[in-house]
Formats: structure tokens, sequence, C-alpha cells
């Protein structure tokens, strides 16, 4: 049997998200509805995708019986709001990233999905491509021996994007793409919260945070670093050093599809699709989907690659980078 998405929010990412749905089996994912603020977006998306039912209100979807797991793509700041009207509504539930603006808001989500009793994800679709599983694979069995350091690294030329540069959209590098080399690290790790963190960071003219550094320092003397710029692009990799050997995602580690192990290179092809999409390999935007319905068939409600625990620490750390640069959103004023 299917499990059948609803789609709330009508952009860029939402679009790549049902892009990468197309690429699974249509016996096992379907897109039922989509919802967005105007009906006019919600119907132009509808007919794009191929959607049978389209809402002009957030609202509206959440009172849809008819669909399994909603997937949340509305911009940062919204993500509470969303995440608490689905989960009210008893609507299972996979939101974009960051999960919200700080760690209260991550709190206060999953404890309204935890007393819904409802299935709730963060989307840190990284976790789920090939290269990130294999990761795990060598670090549980200790192929790389103890791993003493980490780095990773994600900057791109983003100031062209509202999304990224103003603030009341929720723009800032360390919620939109620092998060990706933090949960790298984090995974790592294991889930072990850093004993230290150093951040320096510099702004855009309006307080936006435009690139960060930071320095992180685990328990038994191991370290990890990570840049993040929205101003250049980086090579953007990211390197775990053990006392075994090194493993390198040697490029774009936010979706990776390379992975180098002592040398030896391993690539990993997406699934295809014909649809054109708006960002870095999008189609593997359906690892993340098929663990959705993997849990969901199991009637799970959190997933252990991408656990409440992991998003609770991915925002406290995050909220500590901020604390240390002076990046202060309205949210954090409440």
């Amino acid at each position: 049997m299917a499990t059948r998405w609803a789609i709330c929010g009508a952009g860029k990412i939402s679009h790549d998200f049902c892009v990468a749905l197309r690429t699974l089996p249509a016996e096992h994912h379907q897109i039922v509805a989509v919802a967005a603020r105007k009906l006019a977006d919600a119907q132009e998306f509808a007919k794009k995708h191929n959607i049978p039912t389209a809402y002009g209100s957030y609202e509206e979807l959440a009172k849809d019986p008819n669909f399994d797991v909603v997937y949340i793509g509305v911009i940062n700041p919204y993500h509470l709001q969303m995440s608490l009207l689905f989960t009210n509504a008893k609507k299972n539930v996979l939101c974009e990233k960051p999960l919200g603006m700080n760690s209260r808001e991550v709190r206060q989500i999953l404890d309204s999905a935890k007393k819904n009793n409802v299935f709730f994800m963060e989307a840190i679709w990284t976790r789920f491509f090939p290269v990130s599983v294999e990761i795990r694979r060598l670090l549980e069995q200790g192929e790389l021996g103890d791993v003493r350091m980490i780095r990773a690294e994600f900057g791109l030329p983003l100031l062209h994007s509202e999304r990224v540069t103003q603030k009341e959209l929720g723009g800032g590098v360390v919620l939109d793409i620092g998060i990706y080399p933090l949960q790298f690290i984090l995974m790592a790790f294991n889930g072990e919260k850093p004993e230290s963190i150093q951040a320096s960071g510099v702004f855009l003219e309006n307080g936006v945070d435009e690139t960060v550094i930071v320095t992180m320092k685990f328990s038994q003397g191991r370290m990890a670093s990570l840049i993040c710029s929205s101003r250049i692009e980086m090579p953007n990799e990211a390197v775990i050093a053990g006392t075994k050997g090194i493993a390198r995602v040697p490029n774009l580690m936010w979706c990776p599809t390379i992975l180098e192990v002592n040398g030896k290179r391993t690539e990993y092809p997406l699934p295809q699709h014909g649809m054109p999409y708006n960002f870095d390999n999008a189609p593997g935007m359906s690892y993340e989907a098929e663990a959705v319905r993997q849990c969901l068939l199991k009637g799970l409600k959190e997933c252990s690659v991408m656990s409440h625990a992991d998003s609770v620490l991915l925002a406290e750390v995050e909220d500590e980078i901020r604390r240390q640069i002076g990046s202060v959103y309205s949210q954090d004023k409440v």
C-alpha cells in the first residue's frame, strides 16, 4: 500500500521533493494533496506535479483525512506554526530544516508530536544518502580507528537570495547551510554534545550572519571544525581522520555521491527522473522519503537516523554558536 504524501508549501524545495518522490515506485509513494497560501499557486503546483487536490490554505490541508504524512517546505520562520498545525491535527510530519529558529521552538514542536502520538522528523536529507550510510558503517565497525579530527565546510555565493540574507525570512548562514557541516560532525561523533564551542563570524550590514568559523572540542581530546559562508564558494568537503585512516567527502558534502576512504573512491549514482529541479542532487531527497515510509510501516514515531534528540542537539549547538557571534532573531526574544 502506497504512502500518501501531502505537500505544505509550493516553493522550490517542495517542487524538488515532489521530483524526488517521482523517482520512487508509484505503488510505494503517492502525492495526493498540496496547499499554499494562495489557491492559484497550489493549483499551478498541483497541475505541474499531477496532484489531485489543491488547497488555498494550510488549515484546509490539515483537515484532509486522506493522506498519511505531510512534507513541510515553507520558509524557516513558519516551521513552528506549520508543525504545530499538523501535529495538533494528528498528522505525521517531515519538516524541512532547520526545524525551529532556536532550540526552544524545536522542543515545542517535538513535545507536540509526542503529545499527539504522531511520527515527526526533521528533514536532514544528508543523513540518508548512501554515502552517509557507509560513513556510519565505517565508524561503527572501527575501520577508521579512533577518530580524532573532523572537518566540514559549506560555502556558496548566496547573497542574491533573500531567503539567506533577510532576517525576517529566517536568513543567516548558521541556520541555512551551517546546519549541514554541523550535523555531519555530530553524526560522526554519534550524537555526542561538544564539551566546548568557540565561534567567530562576520555579518552583512543588516545583521545577518554571513561567514562563520567554529571549533569544537569533544570528550577524550577529539576535535572538529566547521566553516560556512553565504558569500563565497568553498571546496565543500568533509573529512574524518582516525588513527587507521581517512574518510573524505570531496565535494557537495550536504548531498554527497562520492566517498573516498584511504584514497579509494566510490561513487553512488543518484536516482533519475526527467523533471528539472532547483537544488544540487535534489533527487537524493528520495532517500529520506523512503526512510519515512519505512518508519511509518513499522509504527515508529521517530527515525533513529535523525532522531528527536538529534534535532534538539543540533538546535542547541546552533543556539550557542549564534550566541557567541551575536546572531539574534525576533524568535529568540520571546
